[in-house]
């Protein structure tokens, strides 16, 4: 298996996956949704809210506001010395006191541990008019998206399979299927259509361009052919900058690492069980 990066920076990455299979491409995909742990705000004390909103949605809304997470930091609250109590190395503190008129902003929220503090300070929580206010006390834990979709690092995170694109001697260069495709990732060279080398990563597999090609009358089948590589695969993440996207596919890629090896000592162990009542047999 290889992995090769075109594009990385802490908001967006992609890259490929080369000798691989959709099963291994699709494990990865969940890997890097609901596998890597992230802060996220899971209790609230409300002391006083007179907004327009409900606690209730109040409380929804702040706890799907990402937070800065350094994992290196933190433990999962259920893994924590403190016995799940909560203590500063498995949770984050968070106050929230603001008096109208005003709209409350994700910057209202102040951290006890300035890393932690949200990734954006822009987004709105509520509109405040005069003489109405909120008070509250926010915590915050580690966790991730298998429990709940605030925990989830990335805002997108998907993949689709290398194209491949073919072009046959039949090619008369009619240049229909060059003016069909959507994303101009086809041209004509030396007298035949041919792919852009550095766009092909671009084409989505529509295949219109051997639709174009067939309603010329060209024949039984079309001289452009677009087929997907079953054994390489493009993704494309989006971070929803709780942490960098390489953080994201890093702990994810441990995960994994962890879980196989995880399974190979419990086949191990079966196996070793087997040949102990074969031995007794």
């Amino acid at each position: 298996m290889d992995i090769a990066i075109t594009r990385l920076d802490d908001a967006v990455g992609r890259f490929s996956l080369e000798s691989s299979n959709p099963s291994f491409a699709n494990a990865l995909r969940r890997a890097m949704i609901s596998e890597v742990p992230t802060l996220a705000i899971d209790e609230i004390r409300i002391y006083d809210n007179t907004s327009a909103l409900f606690d209730e949605m109040l409380a929804h809304r702040i706890g799907l506001i990402p937070l800065a997470t350094d994992s290196s930091c933190y433990v999962m609250r259920k893994e924590c010395a403190c016995g799940g109590e909560g203590c500063p190395g498995c949770m984050v503190t968070y106050t929230l006191s603001v008096e109208g008129p005003c709209t409350v902003y994700s910057r209202d929220l102040i951290p006890a541990d300035p890393a932690a503090a949200p990734t954006d300070p822009d987004i709105p929580i509520v509109k405040l008019i005069k003489d109405q206010k909120v008070v509250l006390e926010a915590r915050a834990e580690l966790s991730t998206g298998r429990e709940h979709a605030k925990w989830q690092p990335t805002n997108a995170c998907g993949f689709k399979n290398y194209p491949v694109i073919e072009v046959s001697d039949n090619c008369d260069a009619c240049g229909q299927c060059v003016d069909e495709c959507p994303r101009d990732i086809l041209v004509i060279e030396k007298g035949r259509v041919a792919p852009i080398p550095e766009r092909i990563e671009e084409c989505s597999l529509c295949k219109l361009c051997e639709r174009a090609c067939m309603m010329t009358g060209i024949g039984d089948e079309p001289a452009i052919r677009v087929k997907a590589d079953d054994s390489r695969f493009i993704f494309v993440v989006e971070s929803d900058g709780s942490m960098p996207v390489k953080m994201i596919l890093t702990q994810a890629i441990r995960y994994m690492k962890g879980r196989s090896t995880e399974l190979l000592e419990h086949i191990g162990e079966i196996s070793g069980v087997t040949r102990d009542e074969k031995k007794d047999e």
